[in-house]
């Protein structure tokens, strides 16, 4: 992978570009050579590496951030796709000590995010048995997952459908009390048309 690294207002329209070709088109394209083998033979593991940037993002970063976003976007469709082929996807948020973070760590902490650390992750993300569909951060020996999730929301009435009547009901709408992973991105439709049906049966 390539940084770029500039604040939005003085990043060059080439280097954002540059760093989307590199991590995005070049995540697909590689996937792409080998997903028609692995539909073939009915069994394939796939390992993306995003990034917390792309997650949370990242001041300096909007190309990398938005490189990294849109392969989870990849990764997640893939895995609905490839997985009546038995083809699992998962993504790797990985930290690392390597020459794209040498001048960003302390020395200390640059030894400690082995990439050995990072490859035990990734060794159990492309294993026989292995989840699909996982978001998991890895470095310095420190594991999580990562989810993208969604509330329950607020059904608002036809006359409350404005930016006053959101406003009005922002608390509720952005409340997490019922957040869940988001399984698919038709959940969010899916989601609400339920809640229409109900609302209509009153």
């Amino acid at each position: 992978g390539i940084l770029r690294d500039r604040t939005f207002s003085k990043m060059e329209p080439a280097d954002f570009e540059l760093v989307l070709r590199v991590h995005l088109l070049g995540t697909a394209y590689a996937t792409h050579a080998v997903w028609p083998v692995m539909r073939e033979q009915g069994y394939g593991r796939v390992l993306m590496t995003s990034s917390s940037s792309g997650l949370g993002g990242n001041f300096g970063q909007a190309n990398y951030a938005a490189a990294k976003a849109g392969i989870i976007g990849l990764a997640k469709t893939l895995s609905l796709e490839g997985a009546k082929y038995g083809i699992r996807v998962n993504l790797i948020a990985p930290t690392a000590g390597t020459r794209m973070t040498e001048d960003i760590f302390p020395e200390e902490a640059f030894n400690a995010f082995t990439p050995e650390s990072v490859s035990a992750a990734a060794a159990f993300l492309v294993s026989e048995d292995g989840p699909s569909n996982v978001m998991m951060g890895a470095g310095g020996g420190v594991y999580q997952c990562f989810w993208l999730t969604m509330n329950d929301g607020v059904l608002l009435p036809p006359e409350q459908r404005t930016a006053e009547g959101i406003a009005a009901a922002w608390k509720l709408i952005s409340d997490r009390s019922s957040d869940a992973p988001l399984a698919y991105g038709m959940e969010q439709q899916t989601h609400a048309i339920e809640m229409l049906t109900k609302a209509a049966k009153g």
